[in-house]
């Protein structure tokens, strides 16, 4: 089991930029792929953008595309989500996954461990 801590959320203005991270512990990561998720109050969870150890396999939603970036750190053990040219609509509970076996995370139920979330919160 994976355990993944996040952390980078907060308050910014439109327009702004924020970067999240993940902190993976628990295994060995080796061949783990990693993703982000998040959740809008009165929503599904969605996918946002995954990655695999190499970074060979990489993958977007399109509203994350030309805005945020997802890269990870593999001697830290750490995923990351820069996000710039926030929008209000990018209010969201943001949630760092682990892929089940190398599995691309970008839906739950490739998803093996959960964070916990990190609040969001871009003002208009």
């Amino acid at each position: 089991q994976v355990q993944l801590v996040e952390s980078g959320g907060g308050l910014v203005q439109a327009g702004g930029s924020l970067r999240l991270s993940c902190a993976a512990s628990g295994r060995p990561l080796n061949n783990l792929a990693m993703g982000w998720f998040r959740q809008a109050p009165g929503k599904e969870r969605e996918f946002v953008a995954a990655r695999d150890w190499g970074g060979g396999r990489i993958a977007y939603v399109a509203f994350a595309q030309g805005r945020f970036t997802i890269s990870r750190d593999n001697a830290k053990n750490t995923l990351y989500l820069q996000m710039s040219s926030l929008k209000p609509d990018d209010t969201a509970v943001y949630y760092c996954a682990a892929g089940r076996a190398n599995l691309l995370p970008r839906s739950a139920a490739d998803v093996g461990s959960w964070g916990q979330g990190t609040q969001v919160t871009v003002s208009s």
